[in-house]
């Protein structure tokens, strides 16, 4: 359920909603001691009530904030309310790459604008030993200016924690589970087993793939659909 304008979360003051998704609700809000526009992203009720992984989000997100990066979105907090955990991060204008991306596919140029600055975000993170494991285009986003944000570093690697015999009966079936999103998934990733910055290699191969041709590299929304499953 949407938070309504006005909530508070410590000194963050929900103003609208900006989106949901797999990974929550994220949120418009004023931090009204800094006097600057935030965004608010209020995480699934698994990493909630389970104390290993809010320790484990805790302790991802002290080395997702450590990320300095122009393209990289800045985490600026993290806190617990009332049962509901919620991550502070710099509220980023423009369009996800989703909405940019036209049916044709965008101007060689600009693909190639953009890919290498979400590559110079991978490159970085990947030296600091952070894996996105959920790169794609909604996750993308881009400023007026062609300026890119890559968003949501590291959470897909705290949900990881949470791969169990539930996510095994989800993840066969349904796009933007826990563990990432089947379209843009490597094949390791999409059978469950442990990845490396070469998951992200592969992601960003077929959000390369997308920006140019506009259409996504694996269409199926199942492993099997996808081709990552043998029948």
């Amino acid at each position: 359920m949407a938070l309504t304008p006005g909530t508070k979360f410590g000194p963050y003051e929900i103003e609208s909603l900006l989106g949901m998704g797999g990974m929550g609700e994220v949120y418009s809000a004023r931090d009204t001691r800094l006097q600057r526009t935030v965004a608010i992203k209020i995480l699934p009720s698994h990493l909630s009530s389970n104390p290993d992984l809010r320790s484990r989000f805790e302790q991802e997100a002290k080395s997702i904030s450590a990320l300095q990066h122009p393209n990289i979105c800045v985490v600026h907090d993290i806190g617990s309310q009332n049962g509901v955990d919620f991550m502070v991060m710099e509220c980023v204008s423009g369009r996800t790459l989703d909405l940019v991306i036209p049916a044709g596919g965008l101007p060689p140029d600009a693909a190639i604008r953009y890919a290498v600055q979400i590559a110079d975000a991978l490159a970085f993170a990947h030296a600091a030993g952070i894996v996105h494991r959920d790169l794609k285009p909604s996750n993308v986003m881009v400023d007026k200016n062609g300026l890119v944000k890559v968003l949501d570093f590291g959470l897909a690697k705290v949900s990881k924690a949470a791969a169990t015999a539930a996510e095994s009966a989800t993840m066969a079936t349904t796009p933007g589970t826990i563990v990432g999103t089947i379209a843009y998934m490597s094949p390791e990733q999409a059978e469950g087993k442990l990845v490396d910055a070469r998951s992200d290699i592969f992601s960003f191969g077929a959000l390369l793939y997308e920006m140019l041709s506009g259409r996504r590299a694996f269409e199926g929304k199942s492993r099997r659909a996808a081709g990552r499953d043998p029948a």
